[in-house]
């Protein structure tokens, strides 16, 4: 029969070629032409449902012996061709005369260096670092802060209001955090005194781009919440932590300030490291610290008593303080970088200098 007779072909074709081979790449592509879709034996094997029944078995047990056949010596073939190339610890088409390739080497964002180090720096004080959601109910971001609806203190968080995708109810809003302060009332929710928690994690505003400002940002948030805490408690916390993450060499300013939800309330700043606190570069006002000389770094205070009560708290029994700022002000002095938005515009150039 013809077709017999070509599969006899093929055998004696196909396998010695096989066997003979020993280059990889070569050895797929022979997979391709005899078993691909278009292959030689693929094209035989189709063709089978044309013969005379009587022929169509005899055609098909033999071509279905050739498939198999060259199947497992393109299997055996790589194996070994595979197996030598290991011993003699040689890629492919590999030229020793070439210089060796660079190795990118990966490392952490300068953003998450700067998160880590300040979990680290607060879990020596005892403090566990804990998550909240981007996405916040109005009431765990403004509400239940002290900031009611017609707050002026609303205004300066030019909040991104979004959609829910579950039905909208107007007696809940929704929209991406402003700041991490919402996680204060929902640790004080799920837990009992004594707290010690600081929360790192990305805020949202809708609002213009300068040298110390984004408006996709990361802030950390801390929590302490216990008997008999004082203003000197959150005093000496946050003096350690700045001087355990930037040392000696740098000022820190402490200075009275408001927040709806702490009081009374404070502002730390740190001097500026464009213009190392002069608050004046190049003979004109500093563009990164707007001529002050320092960069605000956190606000902070003592959790305000109605918070306290919102939770179920007895603030004649239990003191607390909060504080909070930007990541990326205090990764500034840590680089040496005069431009926040430097961190957020993926040049690796500049990122790999860090």
């Amino acid at each position: 029969m013809e077709l017999l007779k070509r599969l006899d072909e093929m055998r004696d074709q196909a396998l010695p070629e096989i066997r003979g081979d020993r280059h990889l790449r070569s050895l797929e592509a022979r997979g391709v032409r005899w078993l691909g879709r278009n292959g030689l034996l693929t094209s035989v094997l189709r063709s089978i449902a044309e013969l005379p029944p009587d022929e169509r078995r005899a055609v098909g047990t033999a071509a279905n012996t050739l498939k198999h056949d060259i199947e497992q010596a393109l299997e055996l073939q790589i194996e070994s061709v595979k197996a030598d190339l290991i011993e003699s610890g040689l890629q492919e088409r590999d030229d020793l005369t070439l210089p060796p390739r660079r190795v990118r080497v990966g490392r952490y964002h300068p953003i998450t260096r700067t998160i880590r180090e300040i979990s680290r720096i607060f879990a020596t004080m005892g403090f566990e670092t804990v998550e909240g959601p981007e996405v916040e109910w109005d009431y765990y971001n403004f509400e239940a802060l002290n900031i009611p609806p017609g707050h002026p203190a609303r205004d300066k968080f030019s909040s991104l209001w979004i959609s829910n995708p579950l039905g909208d109810d107007p007696r809940r809003p929704v929209l991406l955090r402003t700041h991490t302060s919402p996680m204060q009332i929902r640790v004080m929710e799920e837990r009992r005194p004594p707290i010690r928690v600081v929360v790192p994690g990305r805020c949202y505003r809708f609002e213009a781009t300068d040298p110390t400002h984004e408006s996709v940002f990361f802030q950390y948030e801390g929590l302490a919440i216990d008997e008999q805490l004082s203003m000197a408690d959150l005093k000496g916390v946050l003096y350690s932590f700045a001087r355990q993450l930037f040392g000696g060499e740098r000022k820190v300013r402490f200075r009275p300030d408001y927040f709806p939800f702490t009081e009374p309330s404070a502002e730390i700043a740190i001097d500026c490291v464009a213009c190392d606190g002069a608050g004046r570069r190049d003979g004109d006002a500093c563009r990164t610290c707007g001529g002050s000389g320092w960069i605000e770094a956190a606000g902070c205070g003592m959790v305000h008593p109605e918070a306290l009560r919102r939770v179920g708290y007895d603030p004649s029994r239990y003191q607390g303080f909060a504080f909070g700022g930007g990541v990326e002000r205090l990764t500034m002095p840590l680089t040496g970088t005069a431009d926040i938005r430097l961190f957020h515009q993926n040049d690796l150039r500049y990122l790999e200098s860090l």
